[in-house]
């Protein structure tokens, strides 16, 4: 049993392609061992090795005798690979059908988007693409004309790229939240996503003023029935948007991996009344999955696994850590995309022993863990582990 419960989700740190990785064409993925494999085996992560990292089936990462966590590794029964899926489905909601995948949105939606908002029916792009790459083709044409460029990836998102001083980030904002009020039944998207950028042609920079719209969750989630009961939800990082602020009574929207590891530390050391303590490091995703850098990757984990000792030292010994990943981005593959794969689960309590959790079947065992571990008994979904 335990009283609080704090998660980090080292966004996008996959262990391994899922067995239907073909049908989303991330055969051969494997974020973490594809990652240490291109270091030479040189990743300095000895605390989550001492963890039990690279005793998860298949990690390919060295074990160790005597782990210091439980630990596995969890398939996602959500057919997807997205931030939201992946987070929804830790917090025991499924969805099913899945958001819509579109390689172009219909010319119609965007005319109406932009009439709405006042703008002339002109945009840029409307392709797959990768974010830094779309600014560098098409930043200068942006900066010229005005119009905003729209892309999408292989997952569902609808992302609207601007320069900071050719659109500002308040009708940026603004632009962000009439799509997503737009993207509902035939063009159910799952997100929609700011992204702000700076400079000059050929010198073009994103900045950490993204801004995610996510649809409400489309149940209930653990965050919800934790509400209901009189507890609370720390939110940090961006997991207020991905869950529309629902079941999130406290926010601290941190914007980079060094912010999110501070302040989850200090609410560790200070916050008695949040139950739920949830993380979001999106550093790993944002800045090194989806721009296919390796080394940065690789040096951001090592960062992470350099605060896990303050982070342990930080919990009180009746709190419960869990360390997992919402889906794979491997930064090692010439996609720029999310990856389906299996991610990792480590969880950690004082005076608890350690043991392997194999297999599970679905990301909702973490929900289904904290509710019995609360002491609500059976979630819907999901085994406790």
């Amino acid at each position: 049993m335990y009283n609080r419960v704090c998660i980090i989700v080292l966004d996008s740190v996959g262990i391994g392609e899922l067995p239907d990785a073909a049908e989303y064409g991330d055969v051969g993925a494997h974020t973490l061992g594809n990652i240490y494999a291109a270091r030479g085996g040189r990743l300095e992560i000895p605390n989550l090795l001492q963890m039990g990292l690279g005793n998860i089936e298949n990690s390919r990462l060295p074990s160790v005798a005597e782990p210091t966590a439980s630990y596995g590794r969890m398939a996602e029964i959500t057919r997807a690979k997205d931030t939201t899926s992946g987070h929804w489905e830790m917090m025991g909601l499924v969805v099913d059908p899945p958001f819509v995948v579109l390689k172009k949105f219909p010319e119609e939606m965007l005319t109406e988007w932009l009439k709405k908002n006042g703008r002339e029916a002109k945009w840029l792009g409307n392709l797959p693409a990768s974010g830094t790459e779309i600014i560098d083709r098409l930043g200068e044409e942006h900066v010229n004309t005005g119009a905003p460029i729209v892309y999408t990836s292989a997952d569902s998102v609808f992302q609207i790229a601007a320069h900071e001083d050719v659109i500002p980030l308040d009708e940026l904002y603004k632009l962000c939240q009439t799509a997503r009020e737009m993207l509902v039944d035939d063009l159910f998207v799952g997100r929609v996503i700011a992204r702000p950028f700076t400079g000059k042609p050929g010198a073009f920079k994103r900045t950490e003023n993204r801004k995610d719209y996510a649809v409400p969750p489309t149940g209930k989630t653990l965050l919800d029935a934790l509400q209901e009961n009189g507890q609370t939800t720390l939110g940090i990082g961006k997991i207020e948007d991905i869950f529309c602020n629902q079941g999130v009574a406290n926010v601290n929207h941190t914007t980079n991996n060094y912010e999110g590891i501070a302040v989850t530390m200090e609410a560790l050391e200070t916050n008695a009344e949040d139950t739920i303590i949830f993380t979001n490091l999106v550093d790993f995703d944002m800045k090194y999955g989806h721009r296919n850098d390796s080394e940065g990757y690789a040096c951001a984990l090592e960062a992470f696994d350099r605060a896990l000792p303050l982070i342990i030292a930080s919990l009180r010994m009746d709190d419960l850590l869990i360390i997992t990943a919402d889906h794979g981005c491997d930064p090692t593959t010439d996609s720029t995309d999310h990856s389906r794969e299996y991610v990792p689960v480590l969880a950690y309590q004082k005076n608890t022993e350690a043991k392997a959790l194999g297999t599970r079947k679905t990301f909702a065992d973490i929900a289904a863990t904290i509710y019995e571990g609360l002491g609500y008994g059976e979630w819907g979904i999901g085994s406790p582990f």
